[in-house]
């Protein structure tokens, strides 16, 4: 595939039916860590997460669309061409993608389940889809009526799957199955009612997770016992300063940085990066201060694979906005933007 200067291409996934421009391919300066677009493709409608394959000679997306469905693309030096027509994942809006087991794993947000697809040793995607339907509901009538599964990723040892559901309050630890892919759930950790977890970040050292909240701007510092596969909620920090209103703002996710000092989340409508410094333990996370994301409403935020540069996917600015982190303080300085129509997703391969 073609390269950047540092061998790097940055990935943007958006909402075509916002006026996204499906996946846009772009080149990263390794110093300033500034994006350069190169080129899109519109072949598969709301491409809004992607998840690159591990030798980077793939890269997947969902369909967010009330269908449902996943795809797969060849990284070429022309950009991500579509290998085969997008498969169904017999789920309802797919809002996250992973890789794990030889298989795609979608979270479905409005059906509340998670699938699984397997992929062909030429990167392709079979069906028919596995899934697993999340049960349950929340104290938020409005937005937890049911099960809103939102994340699905693999742990750091890759033998569980979490799954994190806004709907239910709790995130689930499951098995999958080694033949069909069917995924079952192993342990379930229930988190305060009413929060909305939306997605899940392991520390470096493997052992905590922080789990970013939706319905109130909170990050859940948990341990993560890997032999058993719990989960255990440890505590909670708020994300916003304190006296900042809360009841407008709705956080994306949250990164954490390669040596575990730091951790950032990004807050739709308060419109800023949370900068959090973590003990030595992982077991605290202390609010240092927030910074403006550079756009309106950050959907997504990225860490480049080097650890100096952030980026913040602003759906409803159009934009990718770049940060240079401070190694010392953690806090992201602003670099520039590029436009990206409803964008959704960064990702680096």
């Amino acid at each position: 595939m073609g390269t950047s200067v540092d061998g790097r291409r940055a990935y943007v996934g958006s909402f075509t039916t916002a006026g996204g421009l499906g996946i846009t391919t772009a080149a990263v300066d390794p110093e300033s860590g500034a994006l350069t677009p190169l080129h899109s493709t519109d072949a598969v409608p709301n491409p809004s997460y992607l998840a690159p394959s591990p030798d980077g000679r793939y890269l997947y997306a969902v369909s967010e669309t009330p269908d449902g469905a996943a795809a797969a693309f060849a990284l070429t030096p022309r950009g991500p061409e579509l290998l085969a027509p997008a498969v169904p994942v017999d789920g309802a809006d797919p809002t996250h993608l992973t890789l794990a087991g030889g298989r795609l794993i979608t979270a479905n947000y409005s059906s509340g389940s998670v699938s699984t697809l397997p992929i062909r040793a030429d990167g392709t995607l079979a069906g028919p889809a596995t899934v697993l339907t999340h049960q349950g509901s929340g104290p938020r009538t409005d937005r937890q009526e049911g099960p809103h599964a939102h994340a699905v990723l693999p742990d750091p040892g890759g033998r569980w799957l979490l799954s994190v559901d806004l709907g239910t309050d709790s995130v689930r630890s499951c098995a999958l199955g080694a033949g069909d892919g069917t995924l079952t759930v192993h342990a379930e950790a229930g988190l305060r009612p009413g929060s909305g977890p939306r997605h899940l970040a392991f520390h470096p050292r493997g052992d905590r997770a922080y789990v970013v909240n939706e319905l109130d701007p909170t990050v859940t510092i948990c341990r993560w016992d890997a032999d058993r596969g719990v989960l255990t909620p440890l505590g909670e920090t708020r994300l916003l300063p304190d006296g900042a209103a809360t009841e407008d703002t709705f956080p994306s996710v949250l990164v954490v940085s390669r040596d575990g000092r730091f951790a950032w989340a990004a807050n739709r409508g308060h419109d800023s990066l949370s900068v959090l410094s973590l003990s030595a333990s992982g077991d605290t996370a202390t609010l240092v201060t927030t910074v403006p994301c550079g756009g309106h409403w950050p959907r997504d935020l990225a860490l480049h694979p080097d650890g100096r540069h952030l980026y913040a996917a602003n759906e409803r600015s159009g934009d990718v906005t770049w940060f240079t982190v401070d190694p010392a303080t953690g806090i992201p300085a602003r670099g520039g933007s590029v436009p990206a129509p409803a964008a959704s997703c960064v990702v680096f391969v």
